[in-house]
This record gives structure tokens, sequence and C-alpha cells, in this order.
């Protein structure tokens, strides 16, 4: 009786007060939180478990208190194909909400991808690497799922 009671006490512990705090200054909508990440790994559950993730994200903040520049390359540049059907819906539902899809150049380059083979709104940069850089030198939090 004695370990019921308190297992449930734990349990109401853990509800009522595990969520997860905001750090200060909050984000708000005038300054939402500035997050890059990078999708390298080009097999089906890297791009599904990096486009969750970016959902995950954006649930949690709201699309008005977050901005998310999601970085292909190497063989994460799969993610923005058209051509990968399932995938494209994916992130063209993301992109609804102002989830920004940015391509690596030299990969396009590397792999031969003209611009047309990728899905619509996706910017092109020289190099997703120094993209990933340059945003977090800037002050954007770095995930790579």
């Amino acid at each position: 009786m004695m370990k019921t009671l308190l297992l449930w006490g734990v349990l109401f512990c853990t509800l009522t007060f595990g969520d997860v705090r905001f750090a200060e200054p909050a984000p708000t909508i005038d300054k939402p939180r500035e997050v890059v990440m990078g999708i390298s790994g080009g097999d089906d559950e890297s791009i599904h478990h990096a486009l969750s993730t970016a959902n995950n994200v954006l649930k949690f903040y709201g699309p008005e208190k977050i901005h998310l520049r999601v970085v292909a390359y190497y063989h994460g540049i799969r993610t923005l194909l058209k051509s990968e059907k399932e995938i494209a819906v994916r992130v063209r539902a993301l992109q609804q909400y102002g989830v920004e899809f940015v391509a690596c150049g030299n990969t396009m380059e590397t792999k031969k991808i003209p611009s047309s083979a990728l899905i619509e709104d996706v910017e092109i940069v020289s190099a997703g690497i120094a993209e990933v850089i340059e945003r977090a030198t800037e002050g954007a939090f770095y995930i790579q799922p």
C-alpha cells in the first residue's frame, strides 16, 4: 500500500512539475529562438528522424517563437529532392509553418543535382556546413538529430 501511494505521488509530481521551463529571456514573436539543424545522413531513418525533430521543436515553441533553418548537405541532400515524394510532403508541410530549408551547393555540384530537382522554395548556399557555422556564430543553436 505504501509503495503504491509513493508511486502515485511521484507520478503526480512528475506530471505537475516535469514540464520544460523557458530560459530567460523567453522566446517571443519579436525575439524567437534561432535554431539551425544539419541533416547529413541520407537513409530514411535519419531523414525522418530529423524532420520529426523539426516538427517537435516547432510544436513546442510554436511557429511564431522559433526561427528554424534546416541545412541539408552530403547524403542529407536527399531530404530536399522533389523525387522523394513522401519526404517532400513532410518538407512542404514544415515550410508552411515557416521552417526554412537550405541545400548545399557543393553537394549538389558533386552529386550533379540541378536546382530544378529541389523542392520549391529551398535556398541554395555555396557550402552547407559553412551555413551552419555562420548561423551558429550569429547565435543560433545548432542541433543535429
